[in-house]
């Protein structure tokens, strides 16, 4: 079977001030339903920050392997390109990244409008949130961008 790779060169990556390895581009946006459709893109070989998933995260693989990481540092999965996954909120932290090849990923987060994620320090101590709020503000400045550079 021949492999792909995913062409993005056209979607606009954004990037998060303090947030290493990461770049995204958000998809959609429902504050009525308590949604944000969003690639993510995981630098090969690198870790992002520590943190929490607050609400349900689903995942599609669309490229390279999403690498999750325990708190330490140390491998605690490999999602291959095409794996699903459906994952519940959990208290239990942890890193995640791309393997030989920058990943990407879709996530579908559905919450409540709250908070969605929880970004640590390395002991552990809760240092930002990101939700309903911080998503839809960072939609609109990529939408303004969009629509700067037509």
């Amino acid at each position: 079977m021949t492999a792909y790779r995913f062409d993005d060169r056209r979607i606009r990556w954004q990037t998060l001030t303090g947030f290493e390895h990461l770049t995204y581009s958000i998809l959609d946006l429902d504050q009525t339903r308590g949604s944000v459709d969003v690639l993510f893109k995981f630098a090969a070989n690198r870790q992002i920050v520590l943190h929490r998933h607050k609400v349900l995260n689903k995942t599609f693989v669309v490229q390279g392997e999403h690498r999750l990481y325990h708190p330490d540092g140390s491998l605690k999965e490999i999602r291959a390109t095409g794996s699903y996954t459906v994952s519940p909120a959990k208290e239990e932290p942890h890193r995640e990244g791309g393997g030989e090849i920058d990943v990407i990923v879709l996530f579908q987060i559905v919450g409540d409008g709250g908070v969605f994620y929880e970004i640590l320090d390395d002991a552990g101590q809760i240092v930002a949130s990101l939700g309903m709020t911080e998503f839809a503000e960072l939609y609109r400045a990529q939408c303004a961008a969009a629509a700067a550079a037509a």
